[in-house]
C-alpha cells in the first residue's frame, strides 16, 4: 500500500514539475519573455491567480496560455486527489490496526498489563515474550507507541486513567506492572487499578525508599526498586564476585536458555502415587533438582527435605540445564 501511494506521489510530483518547465519555456520562447517573466507568467497561469499580463499576448501566446491552463488544472487536481487519498487512507489504515489492536485485547484474560514503556517496561516485556505470556502496554509517547512492533498488543493513553485501562482489559487481567519513572504516576497507577479489579496482582516500580510503604498501602503487591538492586548487585560482585557470577549464570529468558522453573503441585496430581517431593523423584527422572517449595499459604521453604508433602495449591521450584528443564515440561506435559 505505501509503495502504491508512494509511485503516485512521484508521478504527481513530476507532471507537476513538467507542466512548470513547459509554461516557463513556452512563455520564453514563443512569447520571447526573459527567464523571470516566463516563470512569472507561468505561476500566475497555473495557480489562476487573475495577476495581470507582463504585456499583452499576441494570438499565439493565448493559445499557449490556454493549454497550459487546461493541463495544470487537470494535473493539480491529480496531485490534490494523490494527498488526499494518502491522507485518507492512512487515517483509515491506523484506525483500522488500532481496532484490530483492541479486539485482540478484548480476548485476553489472565494477561499482564505494563503500564509504561522505558528501560524497566521494555525488560518487562522482554521476559514476558519469552515466556509467551500474553501483557498489553500502556504508553501515552505517541513516538514510543510507533516503534512498538507489531506483535505488541498496546493502548495509547495515559495509565492514571480509568478508560485507559478498561480498554487495557484490567477486569480479566491477572498481573499490572507500574513501570513508571516517576514515583507519584505510579502511585496513582496503582491506586486506581487496585480499585478498578481487587484481585489484581500488582508490581510497582520506584525510585524513593519513602515510597515503598506508599506504594503498599495503594495497593501494590510488590515493589521493586531498581536502583537498588543495581546497587546491592555492583556491591556484591565486590563482596562475593564467584558466588554471583554464578548466580547470574541461572538464566530464566527463555525456552532454550531457562535453569530455573517454577511448577505448580496441580500439575502433578494424579501422577504421584503419594504426594511427597521423594515420591516425585524428579532428580532420576529428569535430572532437575528441587531447590525450593511455596506453600499454598505463600510461606517459602529453601532446600525441603525429600519427605516434605506437597499439597495443592503448592509450588516447587526445579534447578536444571535447559535440557533437563526441557525434558520435565515434556514429561508432565507442562508447556
Amino acid at each position: 500500500m505505501n509503495k502504491l501511494f508512494r509511485s503516485k506521489m512521484y508521478q504527481a510530483f513530476s507532471l507537476l514539475v513538467l507542466v512548470l518547465l513547459f509554461g516557463v519555456l513556452g512563455y520564453r520562447f514563443l512569447s520571447g519573455y526573459t527567464w523571470v517573466d516566463a516563470f512569472y507568467m507561468t505561476i500566475i497561469t497555473v495557480t489562476t491567480v487573475g495577476f495581470s499580463e507582463v504585456r499583452p499576448l499576441d494570438v499565439a501566446s493565448k493559445m499557449f496560455t490556454v493549454v497550459l491552463i487546461i493541463s495544470s488544472v487537470f494535473i493539480f487536481a491529480f496531485a490534490i486527489s494523490v494527498i488526499t487519498e494518502y491522507i485518507l487512507s492512512r487515517n483509515s489504515l491506523q484506525l483500522l490496526k488500532k481496532k484490530k489492536v483492541q479486539n485482540k485485547i478484548s480476548g485476553l484474560s489472565n494477561h499482564v498489563i505494563i503500564c509504561g514503556y522505558g528501560r524497566n517496561g521494555i525488560q518487562a516485556a522482554e521476559r514476558l515474550r519469552a515466556y509467551k505470556r500474553p501483557f498489553v502496554v500502556v504508553e501515552k509517547d505517541k513516538e514510543v507507541i510507533e516503534k512498538l512492533g507489531s506483535d505488541i498488543l498496546y493502548v495509547e493513553g495515559d495509565a492514571n486513567e480509568d478508560e485507559v485501562l478498561h480498554e487495557a482489559g484490567i477486569l480479566k487481567a491477572q498481573y499490572l506492572i507500574s513501570a513508571m519513572p516517576d514515583d507519584a504516576a505510579n502511585l496513582f497507577v496503582v491506586l486506581s487499578a487496585r480499585q478498578l479489579n481487587k484481585d489484581l496482582f500488582i508490581i510497582s516500580r520506584a525510585a524513593q525508599v519513602t515510597t515503598q510503604k506508599k506504594l503498599k498501602l495503594a495497593g501494590a503487591n510488590k515493589v521493586v526498586m531498581p536502583d537498588k538492586i543495581g546497587g546491592d548487585h555492583m556491591a556484591s560482585l565486590v563482596v562475593m564476585p564467584d558466588l554471583i557470577t554464578f548466580m547470574d549464570k541461572l538464566s530464566v529468558e527463555g525456552e532454550h536458555t531457562t535453569n530455573l522453573e517454577e511448577v505448580s503441585i496441580d500439575n502433578f496430581m494424579g501422577k504421584l502415587e503419594n504426594n511427597s517431593i521423594r515420591d516425585l523423584d524428579l532428580r532420576n527422572k529428569t535430572g532437575c533438582t528441587i531447590i525450593g517449595y511455596i506453600e499454598p499459604s505463600g510461606a517459602y521453604i529453601i532446600n525441603p527435605e525429600a519427605d516434605l508433602k506437597l499439597l495443592p495449591g503448592g509450588k516447587i521450584i526445579v534447578l536444571g540445564r535447559p535440557e533437563q528443564i526441557k525434558k520435565l515440561n515434556e514429561m508432565f506435559h507442562l508447556d
